[in-house]
């Protein structure tokens, strides 16, 4: 496997009514690459988010499966995707969510 950079193991945030409840209580969801594992994954957020000086607790790393959808007539499926909850200290945040 080819090294991942920061940037390309970290896809995006994922935002949703669950996720920005998790992160009032210090745990944010992030779309990972599918070949990322909990230890890239800890560095990476530690790497983006160092300005804001973040240490990474735990990382749980779970792979949504693909769903059959019908639209009309065609027949297909939602592609499946990988996603990280990253537990971060207590008392520390990440600035990009709090203002969702």
């Amino acid at each position: 496997m080819s090294v991942l950079t920061a940037p390309e193991i970290i896809l995006r945030p994922v935002i949703s009514e669950k996720s920005i409840d998790e992160s009032q209580r210090g745990k944010y969801t992030f779309a990972v690459h599918e070949k990322a594992n909990k230890i890239q994954i800890k560095a990476a957020v530690e790497e983006l988010y160092k300005k804001e000086n973040v240490t990474v607790i735990s990382v749980n790393v779970l792979t949504t499966k693909a769903k059959g959808k019908r639209r009309g007539r065609f027949i297909g499926f939602t592609t499946p995707w990988r996603k990280a909850i990253v537990t971060l200290a207590p008392g520390q945040k990440i600035e990009f969510f709090e203002g969702v």
